[in-house]
């Protein structure tokens, strides 16, 4: 078990007004280097972390599925895209397609494998979406993120230390 996972709300809440005070002047002032380093302490991250000792997003969320996303399971369960859909979907306040319930169908909470890991959701294979081009602009769900995934928070965490943004500062 992820050893913040525990403290994970309390943690989240914590740094909450600081991380969108910082995201907020991050936007101001992208430096050009953000993306790269966002990788790498992604990349550092996850070579530390296992998320099957964890397992709390599919616990706890849903991805959203898009329509390939469906056609793409739903094939591979040798079901009806619309059975499919019926069995496992709903349409969430956003408009998107989302999981009925939490945790999530295809979850084996015994060990958090994934019973359709070949074919899971696209949102589901880039989770939780700190290596992705463009950070900065996807700053609002990495900060919803910290309230979900342990890593997530710790690599927001290391961003602050190694990216300072104070009021003055330049980047």
């Amino acid at each position: 078990m992820d050893k913040d996972l525990e403290n994970l709300p309390k943690l989240a809440k914590d740094a909450l007004v600081e991380n969108k005070k910082y995201f907020q002047r991050l936007k101001r002032r992208t430096p050009k280097r953000l993306d790269l380093l966002m990788q790498e302490l992604h990349d550092d991250e996850f070579e530390k972390t296992d998320c099957l000792d964890c397992g709390n997003c599919c616990k706890t969320s849903s991805p959203i599925f898009t329509e390939k996303d469906t056609e793409r399971i739903a094939k591979h369960l040798k079901m009806k895209v619309r059975d499919f859909t019926d069995q496992y979907l709903r349409r969430d306040e956003d408009d998107f397609m989302v999981l009925q319930s939490a945790p999530c169908s295809f979850l084996d909470e015994r060990d958090n494998t994934c019973y359709i890991y070949k074919v899971r959701p696209k949102a589901c294979a880039e989770y939780p979406h700190t290596n992705r081009k463009k950070f900065a602009q996807i700053s609002d769900l990495a900060i919803k993120n910290t309230e979900v995934c342990p890593a997530t928070y710790r690599i927001l965490e290391e961003l602050k230390k190694r990216l300072p943004q104070s009021g003055s500062h330049k980047g």
